[in-house]
């Protein structure tokens, strides 16, 4: 049991998300410049190939969007 706030961030810190194939890229940017980038991924890394697409995203405070986009390493 973590006796510590420090001792549970390191135990926390230590854990690991399954592997599961996908690369993913966050971002933190104003609207317009957040869908520019969007779309500029989605040229890039088409769905079709990578299965690529947006995974999250939320509005912070002052306008800004943070979103992450996730694809495949590679396409076939």
């Amino acid at each position: 049991m973590a006796s510590r706030p420090r001792d549970l961030a390191d135990r926390m810190a230590r854990r690991h998300k399954p592997a599961d194939g996908f690369l993913r890229e966050t971002f933190i940017l104003p609207r317009e410049e957040a869908r520019e980038r969007a779309r500029a991924f989605l040229t890039r890394y088409p769905k079709a190939g990578y299965m690529s697409g947006v995974e999250s995203w939320r509005e912070l405070p002052g306008g800004e969007i943070e979103f992450t986009m996730r694809r495949l390493p590679s396409a076939d």
